[in-house]
């Protein structure tokens, strides 16, 4: 493991997240190529998957986000939160405007339950946009903590960066097979299903790159950063992962997979940071 941190270091902080985002996006893309083999799933196993994807995001916004983010800001007491604060509240506001102006459909509703502005667009394009949405601040987040990890900041490793990226990938996994498997239960085709399910995480080293950069470049911005990729992970987890998993009578395994997934996600951020 001592290598690779060193080789994601002698990268530089915009190819490391890149790299590093890279990584997830093909993670999603072999949980959705998943479509291909198997032709159906039980609801309670995408429950459990969805469950474990909402542990990771929100262990994550704490252990890897927040809590760098608090312990790099200036000043004492309440003065010491401010910046952890108001980017909370600006990513949860940022994924807030996303979801009433980007017409889209979460994985376990009906058509009619479509999000945003009135349009015609086929299901399968609102599921996927459903997804995309969720991505960005995974990205973002990755990119972020590689560029506060090349400026040298408090409270930001590369150890934590490659956690960070390690979580979201494996938590990208079962997310991509729950995006492809609903759009073949639609009748869109096995190579569709996975064309798609990949798809949705396209965004992620796109969103990776411009937090490494925009970091690297107004360094201030690292705690403000930070807590905004958390605020926005923590909205899409209320707004859309748990609702998604508790539409079944399979509300208990989503329940164990959501522990499961933040103990994870905890242990690698202690463990390598």
């Amino acid at each position: 493991m001592e290598h690779l941190l060193d080789w994601f270091e002698s990268l530089g902080p915009v190819k490391a997240a890149l790299v590093a985002t890279t990584g997830t996006w093909l993670l999603t893309a072999a949980g959705a190529s998943l479509v291909l083999f198997f032709g159906q799933v039980h609801r309670k196993f995408l429950d459990a998957m969805l469950g474990f994807t909402g542990g990771v995001m929100v262990a994550a916004s704490f252990w890897s986000l927040l809590a760098p983010a608090i312990e790099m800001s200036d000043g004492e007491g309440f003065a010491r939160v401010v910046p952890s604060a108001l980017g909370f509240a600006l990513g949860a506001v940022f994924i807030f405007a996303l979801d009433k102006f980007t017409p889209h459909l979460h994985i376990n509703f009906s058509k009619d339950e479509a999000e945003g502005p009135a349009t015609k667009w086929h299901r399968t394009t609102l599921l996927v946009l459903a997804i995309t949405l969720h991505n960005i601040p995974e990205g973002l987040a990755v990119g972020v903590m590689f560029g506060g990890a090349a400026a040298g900041l408090p409270g930001a490793s590369i150890g934590a960066a490659v956690a960070l990226a390690i979580g979201i990938g494996l938590q990208n996994f079962p997310e991509g097979f729950a995006v492809s498997m609903p759009l073949r239960r639609e009748g869109v085709s096995k190579w569709r299903a996975a064309w798609f399910g990949q798809l949705s995480a396209i965004v992620e080293p796109i969103a990776g790159v411009i937090g490494a950069y925009a970091v690297m470049q107004v360094q201030e911005l690292l705690p403000y950063a930070l807590a905004f990729a958390a605020g926005a992970m923590i909205y899409v987890v209320v707004e859309e992962v748990i609702p998604e998993t508790q539409r079944d009578r399979y509300t208990d395994l989503a329940t164990l997979g959501f522990i499961a997934g933040f103990i994870v996600m905890m242990a690698l951020d202690v463990g390598l940071a």
